[in-house]
């Protein structure tokens, strides 16, 4: 072949294909001595960071690290560095700490809506990350609105119904507005009970009055669907990821400022499903909203409770007071409890049609007693109760001329006089005689007996 030949079939120039053919060029090109130094990487720098914050939190996630390090030091890193770098450091940090990551992933029908049409609220379990300042539980409350996934989350210490619709007022203040929807599962907070599948769900009746004020409507799961309500049922994961994986805390208020803080990261980005800045999109969502009314729904717990004899009251683990004169034990009283106050309400209105007979500040704990002094007027008090000391008795005063109400009865109650009295004596014979078990002579005969 030609020199021309071989370089269109090689695709070498001429002049290379003539040098390799004159032996002026080895068959086998030279090796490259391995470097005894390592090239440094940029993701070098920040490796004990990443690793400290594997330690905390195994599976955290590579876009989590990357905004961490951006937010709170600085540094500058390309993403696909720091996730070629978690590669081989996220196995590592797991063989030292003896675990193995997983991550379970499943499948979901998606849906759209149209903006300010839709919300989701679910609860998250955050468990004991306050433990160590003495609160044993802590939940995270979450509402998201459906078109733009825009998230709103508050951390509490409980989940009852003063508290869940508490937590509905923040977000809807958060939001500037009301959407028409709102998802739930079948809480106790919301439904009475449960029901087979197909029949209607009874609502309670204090989330109906609380829907009816804001004017949304109440759209209850069936069992068991989570699929559902996937967008807050991601953004419970997502905010325990980005938010408190890997931190730690020292109250609900630094919780609620974390998650503040990290809101307009999340805003500025790109979402995955719709494709737009979540920000932009919620500008529309939080236009669509309806508009919040004039007053405040406060949603009170509503129990019927029995008056103890002591005028105390018993709920949640406490007893409060009600006025002595306006009750009777055992009667049975309405509590209206807020998450702030108890009120206490007669069932049977008074004749000014009044209802109220106690109002006491809501307790904190178990076994307190919330006591108005003022409730137990009129009731004895026994401070002038008789106390046994083991002093001698008082002797009684003896009078030189006993009056018509003393005699023989105040001698026997004078221990002195008592040892004086005479008492006759009879022999058992006559108590035999008068009573017949005996004859009155033992040498009479039977007729005389008779």
């Amino acid at each position: 072949m030609s020199l021309r030949e071989i370089a269109k079939e090689t695709g070498l120039n001429r002049r290379t294909v003539a040098k390799y053919l004159s032996g002026q060029v080895p068959a086998a090109p030279p090796r490259r001595e391995p470097s005894r130094r390592p090239r440094p990487r940029a993701v070098d720098e920040v490796a004990p960071l990443i690793d400290a914050m594997l330690r905390a939190e195994i599976l955290l996630k590579g876009a989590v690290i990357h905004e961490r390090l951006m937010q709170e030091y600085g540094v500058t890193i390309n993403y696909q560095r720091i996730k070629l770098y978690l590669q081989e450091a996220r196995p590592r940090i797991a063989e030292e700490l003896g675990i193995s990551p997983g991550e379970l992933a499943g499948l979901h029908r998606r849906f759209e809506v149209v903006p300010g049409a839709q919300a989701q609220v679910d609860w998250g379990d955050e468990g004991k990350i306050l433990a160590h300042m003495g609160i044993p539980k802590v939940y995270s409350f979450h509402m998201t609105l459906s078109y733009s996934r825009d998230p709103f989350c508050c951390f509490t210490t409980s989940q009852d119904l003063a508290t869940f619709f508490d937590c509905h007022r923040a977000a809807f203040a958060h939001f500037g507005g009301v959407p028409m929807t709102i998802v739930y599962d079948p809480t106790k907070t919301v439904v009475r009970r449960h029901v087979a599948p197909a029949e209607a769900v009874p609502l309670h009746p204090e989330a109906v009055a609380f829907a009816g004020h804001y004017d949304f409507d109440i759209d209850v799961l069936a069992a068991y669907r989570p699929t559902g309500k996937g967008r807050v049922e991601r953004q419970v994961l997502i905010v325990r990821d980005h938010v408190l994986a890997g931190r730690s805390f020292s109250s609900i208020q630094e919780m609620d400022a974390a998650f503040t803080a990290w809101l307009p990261l999340r805003r500025a980005k790109v979402h995955g499903t719709h494709g737009e800045v979540i920000g932009q999109r919620a500008v529309r969502d939080h236009t669509a909203l309806r508009s919040l009314p004039a007053t405040p729904y406060v949603v009170t717990q509503r129990h019927l409770r029995h008056v103890g004899k002591d005028c105390l009251v018993a709920f949640d683990a406490n007893l409060y007071s009600v006025p002595a004169r306006r009750v009777r034990p055992r009667q049975l009283v309405e509590i209206r409890a807020t998450k702030s106050q108890v009120m206490l309400h007669s069932t049977v209105s008074d004749a000014s049609g009044e209802t109220l007979l106690a109002i006491h500040p809501r307790a904190v704990g178990r076994s307190a007693r919330i006591v108005d002094e003022t409730h137990w007027d009129g009731l004895p008090k026994g401070d002038n109760r008789r106390v046994t000391t083991g002093d001698p008795l008082p002797q009684a005063r003896r009078h030189d001329a006993p009056g018509p109400k003393t005699g023989s009865l105040q001698a026997l109650l004078n221990r002195a006089a008592a040892t004086r009295v005479e008492v006759s004596r009879r022999p058992l014979s006559v108590y035999d005689e008068l009573t017949g078990t005996r004859p009155f002579t033992t040498n009479s005969t039977p007729k005389d007996a008779r």
